[in-house]
Order: C-alpha cells, then structure tokens, then sequence
C-alpha cells in the first residue's frame, strides 16, 4: 500500500464510506466494509478515525460541503431577484438528480444517528449544518442584490432549509419530476415574498 498523507488517506476512506453507504446503507456498512472499499486495512481506518461515528461526521460534512458548494458559486446577480435565487436552487436540485444515492444517504445518515445510542449528536449537526448552509445562501444572496431580507435571516435560513429538506425527500420517494419543478418555483417565489417582503 503506497504511502499518502494522513488528510488524503481520510479524504480516501470518506469517499470509500459514502459509497458503501449509498450501496449497502448505514447501518449495515462497518468499519471492516469501509476499509474494504477504500482497499486499506483497518489499522489505516483506525489511524485516521477515530471511531465510526468521526467518519459519519466527515462523510456528512462531505456531501453537504460539495453541494452547498456549488450552490454558492452559482450565486451571482441577475436580472431580478427571482432570477437570483432561482439560479441558486436550480444548482442544488441539479445535484439531487444528478446524484439521489447521496441525498436519500444524508436521510438514512439522520436516521441511524436518531436511533443509535451515542449518535444523536450527529443527526443535529447534520441539521444544524444545513441551517448554516442556508444563512450563507441567503446572506449572499442578499450581498449580490445588495439588500437586506425583510424576514431576519436566521428565520428566513431554518425556513428555506425546511423547504428543501421537505422538497427532497418527496422527490426521493415520489421520483415526479413535474412535481418537484412545481415546488421549485413555489419555494423561488416564497424566499422572494420573504427577502423583499
């Protein structure tokens, strides 16, 4: 096994985690499994995790990090506001499509921290995180508009992040295409209603 920094070793075996959870799903993916998929031995796990639970934490922070990633590039001015957010979420549904595996494995990644002894703090960071991600879309958006939200923006934040929360996992089991670009366009207009009031 060729030798690579600790950082990349850890990057190697969150990907590897998120793929055998996307696959096999949480509960039954385990340490021995990761180590398998990212073709280390478990020792190298050991090394640089902690426990389980650090990984999930790292894989959760990994998946939500990429998308909301992309999320705040695509946050540029446009002709409108509308416009804006519209482009915003636009990018973020472009993600769920394109990737479902990784978002039906943030549910099933809530799902067992809720259940599982000792893990409960992670469905709240989990949570918490997509609250922070929000606040972010929003204060951009209000930075490219140059204007302030009318709703202040912690509320606008937990409301939009409950809004995309809803709209994904209806997609995830509905799979209606139509459907969701609907409530794309209703959650569009909503933040617009609650950004200039």
């Amino acid at each position: 096994m060729a030798r690579m920094p600790s950082a990349e070793r850890r990057r190697q075996l969150v990907e590897a985690a998120i793929r055998a959870m996307s696959r096999d799903g949480v509960a039954r993916t385990t340490t021995r499994s990761i180590a398998a998929e990212a073709g280390v031995s478990l020792s190298v796990f050991h090394y640089c995790f902690d426990s389980k639970q650090a990984l999930l934490e790292a894989a959760i922070e990994t998946i939500i990090g990429d998308y909301v990633a992309r999320v705040m590039r695509a946050v540029e001015p446009r002709a409108t506001l509308r416009e804006t957010v519209r482009a915003a979420l636009r990018t973020y549904w472009e993600d769920v499509t394109a990737h479902p595996e990784h978002h039906l494995l943030t549910y099933d990644l809530t799902q067992y921290a809720l259940r599982e002894p000792g893990f409960e703090h992670l469905a709240r960071a989990q949570y918490e995180q997509y609250v922070r991600s929000a606040t972010a879309l929003v204060e951009q958006v209000g930075a490219v508009r140059g204007s302030e939200p009318k709703v202040p923006v912690p509320t606008l934040a937990r409301h939009l992040a409950a809004a995309v929360d809803g709209m994904t996992l209806q997609y995830l089991v509905l799979r209606d295409e139509q459907a969701a670009e609907e409530q794309l366009e209703l959650t569009a207009d909503q933040l617009v209603l609650l950004i200039e009031g």
